[in-house]
């Protein structure tokens, strides 16, 4: 058989390998189930707010876990401080000083321009509350009420609308001598900074920690419980990335190790800590090089996961006034504005907060290269044929070695022939003399399947960065394709349109079958590939060919579309290479040829009435 074939049905085969266990092994995500701990009504709008800290009394340092605190607030009764910035709009409680509150301008739920903008932090009484709340933890010298809490109502000392380059200044007095302010200010995009200050106006010292929390009642409705994306709790602490799944936090708080439902972490150089969905976050960041502890813990009465950031207990003298910094993400993951905040404003390591997986060293680099083309081109399906022809391009050397080797073996198929025939059946002496000839004539017969193995690794990484970036998602490229990273929405059900019916519903087996535009141009360009050679004579070999194109074509046809279009390229891009190639070496590809004779029945050989 010829070693092109063979090298084409080795890598065919292989890569059918690999779509089939990414399949058992990462099957499409199921909706998720209904979280039983969400409060579901009006009614639960006195459910408890997740409990500050509070002190240790054998230390009198503040610790984080403390006692419940709770929230008597109906969402309607309480004053509130709009936010309205470029990318955010919501408002703050001021009861407790929550922000819990807040959607984001720029995203909507679905394609449909009149869908409703993405809410990302809701107060109480909602259907599952999510908010954050910055307090002082009472050391020595304080009770509990003598520090604001959930039901402390602040006062507006200055500002109105919080926006960028516009701060609010909240104030309480405990009336015992400490006065309480927390200035909260905002930049253009999701960045808020918190600065907290008390006021000794008393007799005594007394001692306080300040502190940051995220709560969040219940699990997210829209998660995707898909096994290559993390959802959950993230944090980085001195430089290592911690991803912990709400499962993982509901069975420590069942099975508490050294008496405590909560995960403790101190952090001595800096680091965040936070909730992160597919494409949004919510992140606590202390100043960097503060020391705090990061706290993650679980009520299961109450169904509140809560992440906490502690910092060092201080000492307030009579006439001081101690400040602590710290600031709050809340919004969208977008490679470009994380990566500022990353390198601009020394938050350590923000970009791993988008799940870049095993393969981060390519996944890293490769949507890198396709934001950078994005943004030259201004459409990111074209964008992801650009990083197609880049990647083409990086490894085209070693392709050509690849098909100058392949030259080199069907030049070299007459003498294989020879050896076969003079070896017969004494396996050991036909190997020696094939590789005596290899090492002759310096052909690496494995060299064919090299372009392919390397392939698969970059089609997974950028399978990977389709399914977790902000960027693809609702990102259209021509026509019919609004969204890059959902399948093709076309179907030959409806004949991609033409007929006044509708297309049979994403995920379903129907969708499987009738498939769309794009998986079907996706089988005719593997099928084009094929025909640079003849068929196999194989009447097998000339089967699995004949199929091949057609079983990826419905394999891959729920594949997000960017996907799709990368390898309908990739396809086109090979094709090209490889007849370029081909005629460099005197070798003309009939590939009309080879399509007619294709469609031509074999004849069954004749009968010659010999016995075999």
């Amino acid at each position: 058989m010829d070693d092109q074939n063979k090298n084409l049905i080795l890598a065919t085969a292989l890569s059918f390998l690999v779509i089939l266990v990414w399949f058992v092994m990462f099957p499409p995500p199921e909706p998720a189930p209904t979280d039983p701990n969400a409060p579901a009504t009006q009614s639960q709008a006195a459910d408890p707010l997740a409990p500050p800290p509070s002190a240790d009394p054998a230390t009198g340092e503040a610790t984080a876990t403390g006692t419940t605190g709770t929230a008597s607030e109906a969402a309607a009764d309480v004053p509130r401080i709009e936010i309205d910035t470029p990318s955010l709009t919501g408002s703050i409680s001021l009861q407790g000083g929550r922000i819990d509150e807040l959607s984001l301008k720029d995203y909507r739920e679905t394609i449909d321009p009149d869908s409703s903008i993405v809410h990302l932090l809701t107060p109480l009484g909602s259907a599952t509350p999510y908010y954050t709340l910055h307090g002082w933890a009472p050391g020595a010298g304080l009770d509990p009420d003598q520090v604001p809490g959930p039901d402390t109502l602040w006062q507006v000392e200055s500002g109105g609308t919080l926006s960028p380059g516009a701060p609010i200044t909240l104030a309480w007095d405990n009336g015992a001598g400490l006065t309480f302010r927390r200035e909260i200010s905002v930049d253009e995009d999701y960045m808020f900074s918190v600065r907290q200050t008390v006021e000794n106006r008393g007799a005594a010292q007394v001692s306080l920690a300040p502190y940051g929390i995220i709560a969040r009642h219940g699990q997210p409705a829209d998660m995707k419980n898909f096994f290559i994306l993390h959802e959950g709790i993230i944090g980085m602490a001195d430089g290592t990335l911690a991803e912990i799944d709400y499962d993982d936090v509901q069975d420590y708080a069942f099975n508490p190790r050294e008496g405590a439902p909560a995960e403790v972490t101190q952090v001595t150089e800096g680091g965040w800590l936070g909730f992160t969905d597919h494409y949004w976050m919510t992140t606590l960041i202390p100043e960097p090089g503060t020391p705090f502890k990061a706290v993650t813990k679980y009520d299961p009465q109450r169904g509140i996961y809560q992440t906490e950031t502690v910092q060092q207990t201080r000492q307030l003298a009579p006439g001081e006034t101690i400040t602590a910094d710290s600031r709050l993400f809340a919004g969208a993951k977008e490679w470009a504005t994380i990566r500022h905040y990353q390198n601009e404003d020394g938050v350590d390591r923000f970009l791993d907060s988008i799940d870049w997986g095993w393969f981060f060293f390519l996944t890293k680099p490769i949507f890198a290269a396709l934001h950078w083309f994005n943004l030259m081109i201004g459409n990111m399906g074209w964008a992801i044929i650009a990083l197609t022809l880049a990647i083409k391009a990086l490894v085209l050397p070693l392709a050509y070695k690849s098909y100058v080797s392949m030259a080199k073996m069907k030049e070299l198929q007459p003498e294989m022939e020879k050896i076969k025939e003079a070896a017969g059946d004494d396996r050991q002496k036909l190997q020696q003399e094939m590789m005596a000839l290899y090492k002759k004539e310096k052909v690496n017969p494995a060299a064919g399947c090299l372009p392919i193995l390397l392939q698969i690794p970059i089609f997974f990484s950028l399978y990977k960065v389709i399914f977790v970036t902000l960027e693809l998602r609702h990102a259209p490229w021509i026509g019919w394709i609004r969204d890059l990273s959902a399948p093709d929405p076309s179907s030959i059900f409806n004949l991609w349109g033409l007929f006044p019916w509708a297309a049979p519903e994403p995920g379903s087996v129907m969708a499987l079958i009738f498939i769309g535009i794009l998986p079907l141009c996706l089988g005719i360009s593997m099928w084009l590939q094929q025909k640079l050679n003849p068929s196999p004579t194989d009447p097998t070999q000339k089967m699995i060919f004949a199929w091949m194109p057609w079983v990826f074509m419905f394999m891959l046809g729920s594949f997000a579309s960017g996907l799709v279009i990368y390898w309908i390229a990739n396809n086109m891009i090979t094709f090209a290479q490889q007849y370029a190639i081909m005629r460099s070496h005197g070798h003309k590809p009939d590939v009309f040829g080879n399509i007619k004779s294709s469609f031509k029945r074999d004849k069954p050989a004749p009968d010659t009435g010999k016995k075999k």
